[in-house]
């Protein structure tokens, strides 16, 4: 199954029993936070490198690694906030949509940096 797909079957699920989702995010918190938990896992295996004097090439491709899992994370949760927060905010127009506009703009511009 894929990751949209059970993603949409666990809203739809959320929102049959009542839940309020606060977050675009929510249906898929936990795989974030086993992901987040890799990454850090990742990161410590970094600085065991560095503290073992490692080889440069070999730390800075660990370093990359890291550097692609965080990205893909933060691309994710874009997403979420695009397709939730966002989409919800300009059904509502006036202020709050332009407002979470102007939140994603920003957000976009510094995963674009």
């Amino acid at each position: 199954m894929s990751d949209h797909v059970a993603t949409d079957q666990a809203q739809r699920k959320s929102e049959s029993l009542g839940a309020v989702e606060h977050h675009g995010y929510a249906p898929q918190k936990q795989a974030y936070l086993r992901r987040l938990r890799l990454i850090e896992g990742q990161a410590r295996g970094i600085a065991r490198m560095v503290e073992n004097d490692e080889y440069c090439i070999d730390v800075l491709t660990q370093v990359s690694a890291v550097t692609s899992a965080l990205k893909a994370v933060s691309l994710g949760l874009l997403e979420d906030h695009l397709e939730h927060c966002v989409v919800n905010a300009a059904r509502e127009g006036g202020e709050v949509a332009e407002e979470k506009l102007h939140e994603a703009m920003q957000a976009i511009r510094r995963l674009a940096k």
